[in-house]
């Protein structure tokens, strides 16, 4: 359907909109979105799947989120708050519905279910076991809706021998061995910046869900899609397994290609304490800043392949980057043929021209900060609604849509169904 600030005439044919209709008469913008249409029933909590549904929420899908009744989604009061809502809530839960159900009662879980039924597609990020404790497992809700696509995100998976293992992304990324490469200054395993297993994870997600959705056009049927943190890592890392697989044995970290095993593939310090890159291993890159810096013998030791051959460079461009701020090298590099760039902070990354360019930071409003949108299509792009909703806001208008009447509504809510 149109959208509430579009004043545009909508006709419908075989209960699809044609795209011609939806054309707003002030704004002068067609509307429609890839995932107009779709609707889907988020159980999940924290970041992977809450990221997976917003994702489809910003390119035009409904979106209901189901929050628990102890508090509902735990990232509404994780870390900085802007205008009484925390920024990580913001930026996972825009454009969604939010309803609060108490799945261990049976009106709750009745409703969650005449809700499933309307959905295409269902996420869910309990561990193992429990999503079928609560009634609202895959084989529960395909009983009542063969279509349904549902989707499962857990540390490790459904089947295997750690299925009960409590985990979050740092746990995940240790078993699989991601943590013992990831090392600091010190050549210890250090926490990674990005949680990698909770965003792989969410993006595979987004991508088994888009697949099962283009089959179903095909089929008529859904399907359970079953997706474990600990795959998305390792399924992640083919340019790095070479000798764990050709020689049994872990990498040397500080030879690998992008480990630090190429002198143009690294990380310098500059004399006011801040952090440059070279960030590529080719050796048209390495001529171009080694002629610069007066240093053409070095050249051969660049070669292939990376690890202690490529020391006298790295020593080299250690000294070297010593001698200047980070301010006066990005100067220097000016013009230079090199993938070349300072160790911005994070909120010097979000002030980076091209990541303002590609409207990666948005502002609402109010000039409030956001995370845009990084799928960009040409036709049908996504929209960021910046509204995320306060907690059970849409309770009473998706039961009333799903046909209860309001004497069970309020029924249900001196029941407890809706929390307190």
């Amino acid at each position: 359907p149109c959208r509430p600030e579009c004043w545009c005439t909508l006709i419908c044919a075989y209960n699809r909109p044609i795209v011609a209709s939806l054309y707003c008469l002030t704004l002068k913008k067609v509307y429609y979105m890839k995932l107009e249409g779709i609707k889907v029933l988020d159980l999940s909590l924290f970041l992977p799947g809450p990221l997976l549904s917003q994702m489809m929420a910003d390119h035009g899908a409904e979106v209901i989120k189901l929050e628990p009744i102890n508090g509902g989604e735990p990232n509404r009061e994780i870390g900085p708050k802007i205008d009484g809502m925390t920024v990580y809530f913001s930026n996972t839960h825009r454009g969604k519905k939010s309803i609060q159900l108490n799945l261990k009662t049976a009106e709750g879980k009745e409703m969650a279910l005449k809700l499933a039924e309307t959905a295409d597609v269902v996420i869910e990020a309990f561990r193992p076991g429990v999503a079928a404790r609560l009634g609202v497992d895959y084989e529960s809700i395909k009983a009542r809706n063969p279509g349904i696509v549902y989707a499962s995100l857990s540390a490790f998976g459904q089947t295997g021998p750690y299925i009960k293992k409590p985990a979050h992304d740092l746990a995940t990324e240790a078993y699989a061995g991601i943590l013992s490469v990831n090392l600091g200054f010190d050549g210890k395993p250090a926490i990674p910046a990005i949680p990698n297993a909770d965003m792989l994870c969410s993006m595979m997600g987004l991508s088994g869900v888009l697949m099962a959705l283009l089959r179903r056009k095909e089929t008529g049927e859904g399907d359970y899609i079953d997706l474990a943190m600990m795959d998305s890592l390792i399924a992640c890392v083919p340019n790095n397994m070479g000798t764990v697989f050709s020689e049994k044995k872990p990498p040397v970290v500080k030879e690998e290609r992008t480990w630090g095993g190429y002198a143009m593939y690294n990380i310098y310090e500059t004399q006011d304490n801040k952090y440059v890159v070279l960030g590529a291993s080719e050796m048209h890159f390495a001529i171009e800043v080694l002629n610069k810096m007066e240093r053409p013998d070095l050249i051969p030791f660049c070669e292939p392949p990376p690890g202690p051959n490529q020391d006298p460079v790295k020593e080299f461009l250690t000294e070297t980057f010593l001698t200047k701020t980070q301010a006066e090298w990005v100067v220097w590099f000016d013009g230079v043929e090199a993938a070349f760039a300072p160790v911005n902070n994070l909120r010097e990354g979000a002030d980076d021209p091209q990541i303002r360019a590609r409207e990666m930071i948005i502002e609402d409003e109010q000039g409030r900060e956001h995370i845009g949108i990084p799928i960009k299509f040409k036709n049908e792009p996504g929209k960021v609604n910046f509204l995320a909703p306060e907690l059970g806001a849409d309770n009473e208008a998706v039961a009333l849509g799903l046909g209860f009447t309001p004497e069970q509504i309020q029924a249900m809510k001196e029941k407890g169904v809706f929390g307190s």
